[in-house]
């Protein structure tokens, strides 16, 4: 079985982590503090430049197609509002997955604690966008 999924919310909200991330990494935001602690460099190329935007986009977007679709499970297993459905799955996935994930991984690379707090501030943030938007747009038919 797959799950409906509303594309229009998933676009929308691949969007929103683009305008996210555009605010958050601002220089003036946590945009300067984050290359400090990560070490990251200006690029010195367009391609430099380009490539990650893409992966970002691609990536935003199997992650609210994701999202999506796993609020729809949990909304068919669990019933209740899928607004609340899609902040719990949200949150839940974001802990279990997300932020697990990336404080194990910055322990062992021996990143500093800001980075990783940063890090997943910045997905917390993503993922509760996402979930609103999901949320309040769940797939026709379905509400």
């Amino acid at each position: 079985m797959i799950p409906e999924i509303n594309y229009w919310a998933v676009i929308v909200a691949t969007v929103a982590a683009m305008v996210v991330g555009s605010v958050w990494y601002v220089p003036k935001v946590f945009g300067e503090r984050w290359k400090r602690l990560a070490e990251v460099r200006d690029p010195e190329t367009s391609l430099q430049a380009i490539l990650p935007l893409i992966v970002s986009i691609t990536l935003s977007f199997l992650l609210a197609w994701v999202l999506a679709g796993s609020v729809a499970i949990a909304w068919h297993f669990y019933g209740g509002g899928y607004l609340s459905s899609a902040l719990v799955t949200g949150l839940t996935l974001w802990a279990g997955f997300t932020a697990g994930r990336m404080i194990v991984h910055d322990v062992f690379a021996g990143r500093p604690s800001q980075l990783t707090v940063l890090n997943i501030a910045h997905e917390l943030v993503l993922i509760v966008v996402m979930s609103l938007i999901i949320g309040i747009w769940p797939p026709a038919g379905t509400v």
